[in-house]
């Protein structure tokens, strides 16, 4: 169909200018909205012209605009190849910080001992991964001991297991122990948040903050006299912090509130995925190994 017997279709159903699809949305609405609008010829039927833009291939959405109103034109031609922003991913604010407008739940666990700490985590519904979690995953190793190793949130296997760090990055952290002549039963191995994220997402900030009392009171009985905290997401809500892991590495830090040190490395599922970094995390360890030999531990 030429260009004259379209736009004559259009005026007889009372859209008096076809713009083409190249023009912007906000030309098109303009020109609609400013052009004159005679009257409909109601001799011919809409139906006619709906089955010709359709004959020439064009989809409903603009078939659609052909039916409407001339008083309508404006409104349909905005609506017209507009995205659904209900689906459109936004930034969430970093671990660890406020969510506004997000309720959160977060357990007074101040003074409960060990037993009573690990069944608040294994009946805890405060966020929602209490709805798709397998199993909670409180932690494991010495009670008492000098090291501790706090990652980001349980893995697959983690979640079917109920331990932390017994996948392929669990045999890893074994063996970076090792090096360092550290045996993971001496330690205490734990994650900031007790349940897997599910599809292994980044925990949001919300529930960050539901487990983070579970966390301060592990700190609080350990006692630890080194954290080695693995991975930027484990870092960002354990230092609460956005500052990178690149920056955050060498140096020493304290878990906010407290004088314990917090020493940062790469996580060793990061490493599985990219092996060239396995030296500068052996930097890392060798930095901790020689904080523990200064103080004695």
């Amino acid at each position: 169909m030429d260009l004259q017997t379209r736009r004559q279709y259009l005026g007889l159903m009372g859209i008096p200018l076809w713009v083409p699809r190249i023009q912007s949305q906000s030309d098109q609405v303009d020109q609609a909205a400013d052009a004159p609008q005679p009257a409909p010829d109601v001799s011919a039927p809409a139906s006619t012209a709906v089955s010709a833009e359709r004959s020439e291939g064009h989809d409903t959405a603009a078939a659609a605009v052909a039916v409407q109103p001339a008083r309508g034109a404006a409104a349909a031609l905005r609506t017209l190849d507009v995205p659904d922003t209900a689906d459109t991913p936004r930034p969430r604010p970093a671990a660890g910080s406020a969510q506004t407008g997000t309720p959160v739940t977060r357990i007074d666990c101040t003074h409960m001992d060990w037993q009573a700490l690990q069944q608040a985590v294994t009946d805890c519904n405060a966020c929602g991964l209490h709805r798709t979690r397998t199993r909670t995953v409180f932690g494991t190793g010495h009670q008492q001991a000098d090291w501790m190793i706090i990652g980001e949130a349980p893995g697959a296997e983690e979640d079917r297991q109920g331990e932390p760090f017994v996948g392929r990055a669990g045999k890893l952290l074994d063996n970076m122990l090792k090096a360092i002549d550290l045996d993971r039963n001496k330690a205490y191995i734990t994650n900031t948040l007790k349940c897997r994220p599910p599809n292994n997402r980044d925990p949001k900030p919300d529930e960050s903050e539901s487990c983070r009392g579970y966390l301060e009171r592990q700190l609080a009985l350990i006692q630890p006299r080194l954290i080695l905290v693995v991975g930027r997401i484990a870092a960002h809500n354990l230092l609460q912090t956005n500052v990178p892991l690149g920056r955050l590495r060498g140096s020493l830090h304290q878990v906010p509130g407290t004088d314990i040190p917090v020493l940062v490395t790469y996580h060793p599922a990061y490493l599985l995925r990219r092996p060239t970094e396995k030296r500068k995390a052996w930097q890392d360890l060798q930095q901790a190994m020689a904080f523990a030999r200064q103080h004695g531990f």
